[in-house]
């Protein structure tokens, strides 16, 4: 299975930093105003997830959505969520800790872009575990 969305160590740490403070968390990326296109972190169910969100994956138990047109601009491309020093902003939840999450991409190869469309298409809309 491919991932469309993956973390590094520090994004995991912080990750679970912050769900043991918030409890359950979720994320979003969107191409609007404020940090622009940087994945905001909430605890889970803070954030309105639309029609049109995308939900790029769960990762260790934290689902990650992108907003529709961000995700067209991104479908053929790998997220890998990593940490930065400096602050982001402040409606995501780690802004209070002097760092921020950030996003960077490579696009899939060929193989990985079939292995992708072998899994089906993405899912849209508010995902549940259940």
């Amino acid at each position: 299975m491919i991932a469309r969305v993956q973390f590094t160590p520090a994004a995991l740490d912080l990750l679970h930093r912050l769900r043991h403070e918030h409890g359950p968390l979720m994320f979003h990326q969107s191409g609007g105003c404020c940090d622009g296109s940087a994945p905001m972190c909430f605890a889970l169910g803070e954030f309105k997830i639309g029609d049109n969100d995308v939900l790029l994956g769960v990762v260790d138990g934290t689902p990650f959505y992108i907003g529709g047109q961000q995700y067209e601009f991104f479908a053929h491309s790998q997220l890998t969520i990593d940490v930065v020093a400096g602050s982001g902003d402040s409606f995501s939840l780690e802004a209070m800790e002097g760092v921020r999450f950030f996003t960077r991409s490579r696009v899939f190869d060929d193989a990985e872009i079939e292995a992708l469309e072998a899994q089906g298409p993405v899912h849209r809309g508010l995902w549940s575990e259940a």
